[in-house]
């Protein structure tokens, strides 16, 4: 290789390693990786492990929006515990009875329903939760729809707010939950916006906002993200892969 050929590569190597944080051009050590490396690959993975395992701080975030006066209702999926939760995902779509009665004393009939749901990964709900649900609710408040009391879900998947936003009867659901960790983020924070939701209703019908987190996507832009799906939801009464067929003039079936 010429000298030329190496300051290329060299540089090259640097450019992608500023643009990502995936393990690029990590180099090595005989047939293994370097000793930084290696390390860094086991730091990341017992992070990821313990943003699975923790639990959200729900009196903080409780503390962080209690000035809103949306009230707060603790709910919880079918999934009694983490284990449990980890290895029957379809037990935490499903919302406990005890929840179901706690929700039938909530005044129904609204447009919006917030759901803070824990996911798998709590430090995503702790670091970006209570500046996402803020800026959205004021932006909610500022369009005068009606927002319901905020549910706070433990051991939740996506489809908590479904049975959620059914038996409130709400318009749009707007689900906040921590997602799966990887290698280089353990705390990001997903957003799943769906119209007219009910039990049952597909994945397709879901828009997803995802990497919200510092480093990723800011809280600022994902306001705006979510604030333009709800509002075209609220004007066509869809939501998924039909909004997106919609909003770009093709026929929807």
């Amino acid at each position: 290789m010429s000298k030329t050929d190496l300051e290329r590569e060299t540089v090259t190597g640097s450019d992608l390693r500023q643009m990502t944080e995936a393990r690029v051009r990590l180099g090595r050590f005989g047939a293994g990786l370097p000793t930084r490396a290696a390390q860094s690959f086991l730091l990341d993975h017992a992070r990821a492990r313990q943003a699975v395992w923790s639990e959200v701080d729900w009196d903080v975030l409780r503390g962080s929006l209690a000035d809103l006066g949306l009230g707060i209702v603790e709910i919880e999926s079918e999934a009694r515990d983490r284990s449990t939760y980890l290895r029957r995902p379809d037990l935490g779509r499903k919302l406990s009875p005890g929840s179901a009665e706690r929700l039938a004393g909530v005044r129904p009939d609204c447009d919006v329903v917030i759901v803070v749901a824990d996911g798998l990964s709590a430090r995503a709900i702790d670091s970006n939760a209570a500046s996402l649900v803020r800026a959205v609710v004021e932006r909610l408040s500022s369009r005068q729809l009606v927002v319901a009391p905020l549910m706070f879900a433990a051991q939740a998947r996506v489809a908590l707010a479904d049975p959620v936003a059914e038996i409130l009867r709400a318009r749009v659901s707007i689900m906040l939950i921590g997602e799966r960790p990887g290698l280089s983020a353990a705390d990001s924070l997903g957003v799943y916006v769906t119209c007219s939701p009910k039990t049952g209703t597909p994945d397709s019908r879901r828009n997803c906002i995802s990497n919200i987190r510092s480093g990723g996507l800011g809280i600022d832009a994902a306001t705006e993200a979510v604030m333009a799906l709800v509002g075209n939801m609220l004007r066509t009464g869809i939501s998924g892969v039909g909004l997106r067929e919609a909003l770009a003039g093709l026929p929807n079936d």
